[in-house]
């Protein structure tokens, strides 16, 4: 309650955006509080608070932005957690994984691959623009699924997908693309010289419904 009135002043509309905003941080914050580092944040709120204070709202949404990348990087490094650490004979290679913040849009950018040659790969990306176009594509049947087998529907821990298939003329090898959205985070699964039962194996290895519950 307190925490409401030291930001409620005579702007309404501004402080409840605010104070929204906040109690998502201090949502996040009591959730991965085994891992976080609370001196950064802490500088981010006071910086927040101060700036708002002064009816600076434009530095007070700023540094609200940056305490959220930093917590959406810090989720992201949760998810890491929750890969496969191989897919069969394919180990990850973890000193590769990465959390970058997704440059001009909220969320993360997460990846992980597998193999000596990295031949399958994990890109997890919350926010992501590409997610509109491929709820359209699946929720019209015909447009999901290619007469020549190239593109089709697929369901990975109840989630609805796209499976792409990219035949080498010269080597008759395939490379596969699986891609899962999750409300707004898009999780695609990058497969080379596999085949599709062995990339559907995979992909049911992922826990999707935990990946989409953290990072939401």
């Amino acid at each position: 309650m307190e925490l409401r009135k030291n930001w409620v002043s005579n702007k309404p509309d501004s402080s409840l955006k605010i104070y929204n905003k906040m109690k998502k941080i201090l949502t996040l914050i009591f959730l991965l509080s085994a891992t976080l580092t609370f001196a950064q944040f802490d500088t981010h709120l006071a910086t927040a608070k101060a700036e708002y204070a002064k009816g600076n709202l434009e530095a007070s949404r700023f540094a609200m932005q940056q305490l959220m990348t930093e917590l959406d990087i810090q989720i992201g490094k949760e998810v890491l957690g929750l890969l496969p650490t191989k897919f069969d004979a394919l180990n990850a290679n973890t000193k590769n994984d990465n959390v970058t913040a997704n440059t001009g849009l909220a969320g993360c950018l997460i990846h992980r691959d597998y193999g000596t040659e990295a031949k399958a790969r994990i890109e997890i990306m919350s926010n992501s623009p590409l997610i509109s176009s491929l709820n359209a594509i699946l929720a019209i049947p015909f447009m999901g699924n290619s007469g020549d087998g190239t593109q089709k529907v697929v369901k990975i821990a109840g989630y609805k997908s796209i499976l792409q298939k990219n035949v080498n003329t010269e080597t008759n090898e395939e490379d596969y693309t699986l891609q899962i959205p999750m409300n707004s985070t898009l999780l695609t699964l990058y497969a080379d010289k596999s085949n599709e039962a062995e990339v559907l194996k995979w992909a049911n290895t992922i826990p999707v419904d935990k990946i989409a519950k953290m990072i939401q």
